[in-house]
Order: structure tokens, then C-alpha cells, then sequence
């Protein structure tokens, strides 16, 4: 097996903040976030796989695993190659994957998850009406309808959030949603700095 990229998961439900987060973190030095929800919002609607990931997207409905799987870890090592990302250097933040057990346990070859933030937030209807005027702010086509949005909430229930109880507890850390933005990124940085701290030098460039 290769070397595993260290990573940080963000977890939760949709519009709980986790891109919000991500993108966040990943302007810090030390830190790259990757958003498989924007990875498959960038491919070319007209490629096979920009056809397969809409198919089931535009429904509320999870890409299959080894579609999932493949286009994340293409898209990676394209990140790498390029020094985009430097794993030597960078933890990485995940966002949007593994979405169900099967995708948990490919995932492990590539990827040695270090620390999870499970992002909370009890008021769904809250993230709903996020979700819809993150949808009319940004175009995306994929949360647009309501009945798709509450499907995403029904498939995340019975397929995602299990995929808590596959990693150790050790390893989850329950961060509440429901604040500012602010308070939100502090209360992650106080899991993942030690993480990064273990694992990473980031010296002081100057």
C-alpha cells in the first residue's frame, strides 16, 4: 500500500456548514480542503462522468461508490502532482466523503483518517431553508427543489450517518453547528490544531 494521505473528516448533515468550514480551513497554511460535492460540480456535464454524477445528483441521490471513489482519487493526485497539495506538508479536510460504510472502507487505502468533526445541528429545517438560498446564491441545479432536499436529509439518515459508528469513537469530535461561523471554525480548530500539531511541522516562513 502507498502512503496515505492524513486527513481530517467534516462531517454532517447537508447545509450543516461543513463547505463553509472547509473552505475556511483551507485558507490557513497547513490546512487543504477538498469538497467532493465541488469536485463533481466542476466536471463537464457532457463527460461520461459529468453525465453519471448529474444522474443521480439531480435526484437527491448518493453517486455510486466506485464512481465516488475514482473521481476523488483522480482528482487528488492531479492536486498533488501539481503541488497544489503537499501531503508532506498540508493535512488534508475532507468534505462530502466517505458517504456510506462501502465508500468508509475503500477510502481507508488511500486515506488514514486522524481526527473526525462531526458537525451538529438539530433544527433541520434551519439547513433546509440554507440549503435553498445557498441554491438561488450560487445555481446549483442539485438543490434547487425541496423534495430533493429532504431526500438528501432521508439518504444521509440511512446511509451516511452510520458511517460514524465504523471509525472509533476516539476519533469523533461533536462540534455544535448552530453558531456563527466564527464560533463554529473555532471550536474545530481546537480538535485539529493538535492533530496537525502531531503530525506536521509548519515552521514560521519568512
Amino acid at each position: 500500500m502507498s502512503e496515505r494521505y492524513h486527513s481530517v473528516l467534516l462531517f454532517g448533515p447537508p447545509g450543516v456548514g461543513k463547505g463553509t468550514q472547509g473552505q475556511i480551513l483551507g485558507k490557513i497554511p497547513g490546512f487543504f480542503h477538498l469538497s467532493v460535492g465541488d469536485v463533481f460540480r466542476a466536471l463537464d456535464i457532457n463527460s461520461p462522468d459529468g453525465k453519471e454524477v448529474y444522474q443521480y445528483s439531480s435526484q437527491g441521490m448518493l453517486v455510486p461508490d466506485e464512481t465516488t471513489i475514482r473521481i476523488w482519487k483522480r482528482n487528488i493526485d492531479a492536486l498533488t502532482i501539481l503541488s497544489y497539495y503537499k501531503p508532506h506538508e498540508d493535512l488534508l479536510i475532507l468534505d462530502g466523503i466517505p458517504r456510506n460504510q462501502r465508500q468508509a472502507e475503500i477510502l481507508e487505502q488511500h486515506v488514514e483518517v486522524l481526527k473526525i468533526i462531526h458537525l451538529k445541528c438539530s433544527d433541520i429545517e434551519a439547513m433546509v431553508h440554507r440549503i435553498r438560498r445557498r441554491a438561488i446564491r450560487e445555481n446549483r441545479v442539485d438543490d434547487a427543489h425541496e423534495d430533493i432536499i429532504r431526500r438528501r436529509f432521508d439518504v444521509y439518515e440511512r446511509q451516511t450517518r452510520p458511517v460514524l459508528e465504523y471509525y472509533p469513537k476516539k476519533l469523533i469530535a461533536e462540534v455544535d453547528a448552530f453558531g456563527s461561523p466564527a464560533e463554529v471554525l473555532l471550536n474545530i480548530l481546537k480538535d485539529v490544531v493538535p492533530v496537525q500539531n502531531k503530525h506536521f511541522r509548519n515552521e514560521i516562513e519568512g
